[in-house]
């Protein structure tokens, strides 16, 4: 029997405005799906204007200016709904899905799409089960104690994946689903037995857990800054709507 890991996965990644999930907006988007290890990658992309003038910092990181997203970019409110169905479409044939530090990209699509949508990520889910790889995640609890960050960039270098083109959505996206391959295959005698259910209820679990460990260091080290444990999707707040 296939292993999930080198089995069919899809990865989502997003660029945005900024790094606030309740007010920043989504710029670009990607949603790339490998049948197997090695096969070539089918990337489905979006770029989207925002309404809102973005950052000279955001684009610095990823390119995408003003000018460039009010000439080329389409409106949020039906890119948005597309990147959801797609998502559903995902998780309808059962195809885990790969996100590089899943509680912002997912907490923002959903809050894009209750601001342009009056919807939620959920709704279009429904009742298809949502079965989320984290890199970030996975690593941080199978090599707790190597020390430096964990990035995708470091994550890349650590099990040896390219990157090309970084912060590009559709880029960052594979090299994420490669990396979660990577892992697997390495932390095999961990990981070879559970499903892809088993493994997301197991992530939101060692997410808190990492969560807290990060919350008692800012603490230690008088830092007023709050972490969430929701993992992969932050709870809706009222503002958000």
């Amino acid at each position: 029997m296939t292993c999930w890991y080198e089995g069919s996965l899809a990865a989502f990644d997003t660029e945005t405005t900024g790094v606030d999930v309740e007010e920043d907006r989504i710029v670009s988007a990607a949603l790339v799906v490998q049948d197997a290890p090695g096969m070539r990658v089918r990337a489905t992309r979006w770029l989207v204007n925002p309404g809102i003038p973005v950052p000279a910092g955001a684009t610095e990181i990823h390119g995408l200016s003003d000018e460039h997203l009010q000439h080329n970019g389409r409106w949020p409110a039906p890119v948005v709904e597309e990147i959801a169905r797609a998502l559903a479409e995902q998780c309808a044939a059962g195809r885990p899905v790969v996100v590089m530090n899943a509680p912002f990209d997912l907490t923002l699509l959903d809050r894009e799409l209750r601001r342009h949508r009056a919807s939620s990520l959920g709704h279009y889910l429904e009742r298809r089960p949502l079965h989320v790889l984290d890199p970030r995640v996975l690593d941080k609890h199978l090599d707790r104690y190597r020390k430096g960050r964990r990035t995708l960039t470091d994550l890349c270098m650590q099990y040896e994946v390219e990157l090309d083109s970084a912060h590009d959505a559709a880029a960052d996206a594979t090299a994420s689903l490669e990396v979660v391959r990577a892992v697997g295959r390495r932390f095999a005698a961990r990981l070879e037995r559970l499903t892809p259910a088993e493994l997301h209820t197991l992530q939101a679990v060692w997410h808190a857990a990492q969560a807290r460990g990060l919350q008692a260091w800012f603490a230690r080290n008088g830092t007023e800054e709050s972490v969430d444990p929701a993992w992969p999707l932050r709870p809706d707040l009222p503002a958000a709507a």
